[in-house]
């Protein structure tokens, strides 16, 4: 019995060995190694002979003032996008969810956003929002609203607001599957207690459809912020960082570092100052909803 236990387990860790072997080659290696070049002088000038300079390259990060810029960038995107997605989302799912007919056909209407390619809605907001873009032939030509151009890209605020407005746009189709999926799971029965109760709409959708799919809201709500931290290509199409880097999220900043200027070490310092981040904001995420849970309990 024993020799067939050890034979099991021998058998099991051969079949898992190619895919640890390939998790090993692909996904432990590169961190390794980028924490390991996060410690050196690795630039354009050093690419044979790397100089360890210990923790410089992450204080030369944390004093950057341009990193400083697009954190506070990337920080104000996640805030806007993601409960701008979650509402948006979840609205659409409790009414689609309500509606007998066509629900496939709506989820289909609103998940297209979500699979067209970033680039290809990229330029098209771009294009939109251009100086000499579609907008403003609107306004101007069209409706004679206003009597020259607004330069819609060309300021921080007003590029970053046509990138959310997208990222929100991209977004709201994942949200709604996800939710729409959790709503169908909620039992019948707690709708029919809360309505012999007397509840009406609005106290079932709070007191028993959001309680029923907080785990899905939890989820949606790391997933979404790893994904705004994560945004990259609306910017770097839309405005790529323009005007003097104020638009620049931390991503499209550590792309310039790294292949516009050759400082790879200041890049891998910055990705790891980036997922840090991200896990404390998943750690604080996590202690929220559980202190919110045994506030309720």
């Amino acid at each position: 019995m024993e020799l067939k236990s050890k034979r099991d387990r021998l058998q099991v860790g051969l079949l898992l060995l190619p895919g640890l072997l390939v998790f090993a080659l692909f996904t432990i290696y590169p961190i390794v190694k980028l924490l390991y070049m996060s410690f050196l002088q690795w630039d354009l000038g050093s690419m044979l002979h790397q100089k360890f300079i210990g923790l410089q390259n992450y204080i030369d990060v944390l004093s950057d003032e341009t990193f400083r810029i697009a954190f506070a960038n990337t920080l104000l995107y996640t805030l806007v996008t993601v409960p701008g997605q979650m509402i948006l989302g979840l609205l659409a799912a409790v009414l689609i969810n309500a509606i007998p007919r066509f629900r496939v056909t709506f989820r289909v209407i609103y998940y297209i956003p979500v699979i067209t390619s970033w680039v290809i809605v990229s330029l098209i907001f771009r294009y939109i929002f251009n100086t000499e873009g579609m907008l403003n032939y609107v306004l101007t030509n069209v409706l004679h609203l206003t009597v020259s151009n607004i330069r819609w890209l060309d300021s921080r605020w007003g590029g970053l607001t046509v990138a959310m407005m997208l990222g929100i746009w991209k977004g709201v189709g994942w949200n709604l599957v996800v939710f729409l999926a959790a709503l169908q799971s909620v039992p019948q029965e707690l709708y029919e207690s809360a309505g012999i109760d007397g509840c009406g709409a609005f106290q079932k959708f709070f007191y028993v459809t959001l309680p029923s799919i907080k785990p899905t809201i939890l989820f949606a709500l790391v997933m979404l912020t790893i994904g705004g931290f994560n945004v990259f290509t609306s910017i770097k199409m839309i405005t790529g960082g323009k005007p003097m880097h104020q638009t620049e999220t931390v991503l499209t900043w550590m792309y310039y570092k790294a292949f516009n200027t050759g400082s790879f070490g200041y890049a891998a310092a910055l990705s790891f100052v980036v997922a840090v981040t991200l896990i404390f904001l998943a750690v604080l995420q996590f202690r929220a909803m559980k202190q919110k849970d045994a506030a309720n309990s």
